[in-house]
C-alpha cells in the first residue's frame, strides 16, 4: 500500500513561538501558532488538518460504497468539525462532526441514510481516529 507524508517545523515556546506544516511534497503549506490552535488566530492547526483529512476520506469511501451498490453519486459533499476539549486536564479530540450531502440520482433516503453510517465505519480515517470518543454523522440526500 501507499504511504503518505506530512512535514511541521516549530520555532519558539509553545505560547510565542510559530511553525508551519507542509502536506506531501508540498501540495499545501499553512502557518500554525498557539493562538490559531487554541484561541481564535490566523493560521491553521492539526485539528484542521485531521477534519480535512477526514471530510476527504468520508466522501470517497461514500462515494465508491454508493457506486459499488450500482447508484454512482454525481457528487458528495462533506465537512468535518474537530472538536478540542480539555480532559483530564489535556488538550483531547473527543469529537467530530462529519456533515455530508449526496446528489445520487434513483436513491431513497432510507438507502442513502444506511450506505452513509457504514461509509462512515469503513472510511479509514475514521478507523485511524479510534480512539475519539465520539465521531457523529449527519447525511442528507441532495433533492
Amino acid at each position: 500500500m501507499a504511504t503518505r507524508n506530512g512535514n511541521a517545523i516549530w520555532r519558539g515556546d509553545l505560547q510565542s513561538g510559530t511553525g508551519e506544516v507542509t502536506v506531501g511534497n508540498g501540495v499545501f503549506t499553512g502557518n500554525y501558532s498557539f493562538k490559531s490552535r487554541f484561541e481564535d488566530g490566523d493560521g491553521t492547526n492539526p485539528e484542521e488538518l485531521i477534519a480535512a483529512a477526514h471530510a476527504g476520506c468520508y466522501s470517497m469511501q461514500l462515494s465508491a460504497m454508493l457506486a459499488e451498490a450500482g447508484t454512482p453519486p454525481t457528487s458528495v459533499d462533506t465537512s468535518a468539525v474537530c472538536s478540542l476539549r480539555n480532559i483530564d486536564g489535556k488538550p483531547t479530540i473527543d469529537r467530530i462532526r462529519l456533515t455530508t450531502v449526496g446528489d445520487v440520482p434513483g436513491l431513497s433516503e432510507d438507502e442513502f441514510q444506511k450506505v452513509a453510517a457504514e461509509a462512515k465505519e469503513a472510511c479509514l480515517i475514521s478507523r485511524a481516529l479510534a480512539g475519539v470518543k465520539e465521531i457523529e454523522l449527519e447525511a442528507r440526500l441532495k433533492h
